[in-house]
């Protein structure tokens, strides 16, 4: 069961970082730049969205290790569990910038050099993060989790357009990205900041989440039993 889960992390954190970065490429050759970045946000919204209904069930499509650390600290998944779910994000993303720099016959890999250094960009990485799980587990814990891709899908596409970073929120993400000098790329020299902002928005998250929503309900026949979280808390870009 365990290798399915991180089977399902991995396939499914490729398949993000496809849409991602190759959905990127695409836009960058085409129309204005703010049209451009609203491809780019529509094409992930629903690439994530999609990819957690198929793979939900499975792992629970977390995608992100911010989410798969939350889910943890909540009690869903154990620290080995967790150590695998990051480490198969990581491996899958890296895989899907690869395979996405190859479909579009650029050099699989590719060092990036778009500068993303500044306090704005840190702030609205904070942001993003925060934001992602808060709306996650948010959704779950009102026990509507059928609602969960349409929500995060839709949330991950909004940031892309109203952050200043483009909305990266995943440090599996942000690491996978300074392998491609595409227009989704990042250069090394970002990455720590990026990464550090997106823990302080996961943790300034889970504090909101333990004081704002009560642990999600599971139905047992006609009685509302609560309980601990679940793994099945949806993914993140």
């Amino acid at each position: 069961m365990t290798a399915r889960r991180l089977g399902a992390e991995f396939i499914g954190t490729t398949l993000l970082l496809l849409a991602i970065v190759g959905s990127g490429v695409s836009a960058s050759t085409d129309g204005p730049a703010s049209a451009q970045l609203f491809q780019h946000a529509t094409v992930v919204g629903a690439a994530l969205a999609t990819l957690i209904v198929t793979f939900g069930s499975v792992s629970g499509a977390h995608f992100n290790p911010a989410v798969s650390i939350v889910d943890s600290m909540f009690g869903g998944l154990d620290g080995r569990t967790a150590a695998g779910y990051v480490a198969a994000q990581v491996g899958g993303a890296v895989t899907g910038v690869v395979l996405a720099n190859s479909l579009f016959g650029l050099p699989p890999v590719a060092i990036g050099t778009t500068d993303r250094i500044g306090a704005a960009l840190v702030a609205s990485e904070v942001v993003a993060t925060y934001g992602l799980l808060v709306v996650i587990f948010g959704v779950i814990r009102s026990g509507r989790n059928a609602a969960v891709p349409a929500a995060v899908g839709s949330w991950i596409a909004a940031a892309i357009y109203f952050t200043s970073s483009a909305s990266f929120a995943n440090p599996a993400v942000t690491i996978a990205r300074q392998l491609t000098d595409s227009y989704t790329g990042i250069a090394p020299a970002a990455v720590p900041g990026f990464i550090g902002a997106q823990l302080v928005g996961a943790a300034a998250a889970w504090l909101t989440i333990r004081w704002l929503f009560q642990p999600a309900p599971e139905m047992a026949g006609d009685v509302v039993v609560p309980r601990r979280d679940p793994a099945d808390t949806g993914a993140c870009r």
